[in-house]
């Protein structure tokens, strides 16, 4: 686009151009805005996270009469947490596993490298917009679609990657929460924390796989809603019709990497169990820890507060996991003090690589996009276009 197309616009009544109205708003040296107004959204989350936490760890200790508890924290085994530190890292190369796993057959520029600096900083910005991981989501999609991937295999592939990861995170909920139940595994087992996620995570693992069947009628189904909603809900029950085939297509990929043996898809279970390992071994760093299945439930259970639009999760996640410790008969101190060790270790060992990699992935992204410029207007050759028409 010339510079002079930024200053004419459409006529209504046809495709004639015609001067845009003065004052249109320009950034005021006329050229490229500043670093703060160009990632103003990054660091006005960063700021919120910060404060959110603070208040967190600072404020809400003084309120709820845990100062003493919290003060605790520096007595911790130092051994023990270095382990969860190391279970942590070891979480976040599953993660990368799966995610290069699922889009390095799609396009060779997702490699190891550019696959942990999307993940990187697509963790970082999980952490200051949780609903269930819109940020990282956004962050992804985003440097997918600069390295050249079509929206079709990038919503595609995204799809995969969320149905490999949730899962396991389903079987996990399903598993634990009847073998609990049952008496198959050790621990109390209030129904409320068992039975009723592990009912929940069957269901979701029934409608998704039931998408290979139903997936066209619920499609005309929901294309029907949207011919009868209002004009203000149409455009949201679109979005919903299009979730089934979405859906469907994504699931198909990821049974085909199963089908396969691709070993990338470990990299989910790896990525869901070394972070629940960093929780057990924030527990044995303040003593006795819970059986496995109890760390397992109340890990599944507690994060199902990341749904919540709390930046990082912070204070949903530590309280939903913290009173399911307790519900299954953890000791309150221990509980608040291995929670509270493990989402220090979970939530910053990212975060500030994260943002790091998230300025480099600008970089790399906007050196691709000038790349795939520059071919699309280099001309093509005599030689080739003969070829073409042979």
């Amino acid at each position: 686009m010339s510079a002079t197309d930024h200053n004419v616009v459409l006529d209504p009544g046809g495709d004639r151009r015609q001067p845009a109205k003065r004052g249109t708003p320009r950034s005021a040296s006329g050229g490229r805005p500043g670093f703060v107004r160009r990632h103003r959204r990054v660091l006005v989350s960063l700021l919120g996270g910060l404060v959110a936490l603070g208040f967190f760890y600072y404020v809400v200790p003084q309120i709820a009469g845990l100062g003493p508890t919290i003060r605790r924290l520096r007595g911790g085994n130092l051994w023990w947490l270095a382990v969860g530190i190391v279970l942590e890292v070891l979480s976040f190369v599953g993660d990368v596993a799966l995610f290069r796993g699922v889009f390095a057959a799609r396009t060779s520029a997702i490699g190891w490298r550019t696959s942990t600096q999307i993940m990187l900083a697509g963790a970082a910005a999980t952490k200051f917009v949780a609903t269930a991981g819109a940020g990282g989501v956004a962050i992804t999609v985003w440097a997918l679609r600069g390295f050249g991937l079509p929206g079709a295999q990038v919503a595609t592939g995204m799809m995969c990657y969320e149905i490999l990861t949730y899962a396991v995170y389903m079987m996990s909920l399903a598993i634990g929460g009847f073998g609990l139940y049952l008496g198959l595994f050790a621990g109390r087992a209030p129904f409320g924390i068992t039975v009723v996620p592990a009912t929940f995570g069957v269901l979701v693992i029934l409608v998704v796989l039931s998408m290979l069947v139903v997936e066209e009628p619920v499609e005309r189904f929901l294309l029907r809603r949207v011919d009868h909603a209002s004009t203000r809900w149409q455009a949201w029950w679109r979005r919903v019709a299009a979730l089934p085939r979405s859906i469907r297509t994504g699931l198909q990929a990821a049974l085909a990497m199963v089908k396969r043996r691709d070993p990338s898809v470990l990299g989910a279970v790896a990525a869901w169990y070394f972070d629940i390992g960093t929780l057990w071994a924030a527990f044995h760093a303040f003593g006795p820890a819970p059986s496995p299945a109890v760390i397992v439930m109340g890990y599944f259970v507690g994060t199902l507060a990341n749904v919540l639009p709390l930046p990082g999760g912070i204070g949903g996640v530590e309280g939903g996991m913290i009173g399911c410790f307790i519900a299954f008969g953890v000791h309150a101190q221990l509980a608040i003090l291995a929670v509270l060790a493990y989402r220090t270790i979970s939530y910053w060992l990212p975060t500030i690589p994260g943002a790091i990699a998230y300025f480099r992935l600008r970089a790399a992204v906007g050196a691709a996009e000038k790349r795939s410029g520059e071919t699309s207007d280099k001309p093509v050759s005599s030689a080739a276009a003969g070829t073409q028409h042979r």
